[in-house]
């Protein structure tokens, strides 16, 4: 299979990266099934997707051409056995392992031999997901960066065990969706996040040994470092239980105690803080 013939795109999990991803393919002419079991999820992700579509429609960053071929080319559905001819599956679902590898499991018993997998995963091994698909060649991690329409990073990584011709294509699939690529090992965390959470992280104990303010942080970063959020409003964004989840990740993952997280950042977290901001004692969730 050669990226030309590459037709069918589906996506696994309706959240928002899944739905991010979804529409990119979508507006670059590929014909889009998203999946995910919950309907509701799916009616939600749909009318997410429409409106994101008609901001940047408006702001001029989206053709109508593209947005009408969204129309056309992205279907919805709750069924597993819709997915079976997909040319590439890539999967964005809860950063859970046990999960993931149990979904890969299903859709090998049900995508056609040729299809190629993908794991949207910020961090967890890409060569545990691939033993668990039963297609470790065909296997590849595609990063998506968050938010996906935006963002012009892919994070594109490899295992011994994937093949030339699925990082081939899977790398001019990327391209065709007006993507730019790094390339990265099978490493915990991989490029960006084994480099953004630690930053986030020690934000985290800065603020726990009471260094500054978290108003202060942001704005020394900020204006210190020219980005555009400062580390808690980032880490507000992407949602704390991820964060966490890859510090764990990397820590686990090497054995190195420079990658423990913070004691508060796991206080937000295990204390169910959903909905609501860093410095609050909450943050937010998406």
């Amino acid at each position: 299979m050669t990226r030309k013939q590459l037709e069918e795109v589906c996506v696994i999990g309706a959240g928002q990266m899944g739905s991010g991803i979804a529409q990119v393919c979508a507006t670059s002419g590929y014909r889009v099934k998203l999946f995910d079991v919950n309907q509701t999820q799916l009616e939600k992700a749909k009318s997410g997707i429409y409106k994101s579509c008609e901001k940047l429609l408006d702001k001029g960053k989206l053709s109508l051409a593209s947005f009408t071929s969204l129309k056309e080319n992205l279907y919805f559905e709750t069924k597993i056995s819709e997915l079976k001819n997909a040319d590439i599956v890539i999967e964005a679902i809860v950063e859970d392992e046990a999960k993931k590898k149990e979904i890969f499991f299903e859709l090998n018993k049900v995508v056609k031999e040729t299809g190629i997998f993908a794991s949207n995963t910020s961090s967890i091994s890409i060569a545990r997901l691939a033993e668990a698909s039963r297609r470790p060649s065909q296997f590849i991690g595609l990063h998506f960066m968050n938010p996906v329409p935006l963002m012009r990073l892919v994070e594109v990584v490899t295992t011994l065990g994937t093949n030339a011709q699925t990082l081939e294509i899977s790398k001019e699939f990327v391209t065709s969706l007006h993507k730019e690529i790094t390339l990265s090992k099978n490493y915990p965390g991989f490029v960006v996040n084994r480099i953004l959470m630690p930053m986030i992280n020690e934000a985290f104990f800065a603020l726990q040994d009471g260094l500054s303010s978290k108003e202060d942080i942001d704005k020394a970063m900020k204006l210190g470092t020219n980005q555009p959020m400062g580390p808690f409003e980032l880490a507000d964004f992407i949602g704390l239980d991820t964060c966490l989840s890859i510090m764990k990740v990397l820590y686990e993952g090497t054995s190195d105690s420079k990658y423990r997280p913070s004691l508060l950042l796991q206080e937000y977290v295990e204390n169910g803080y959903l909905g609501r901001k860093v410095g609050q004692g909450v943050y937010s969730y998406s």
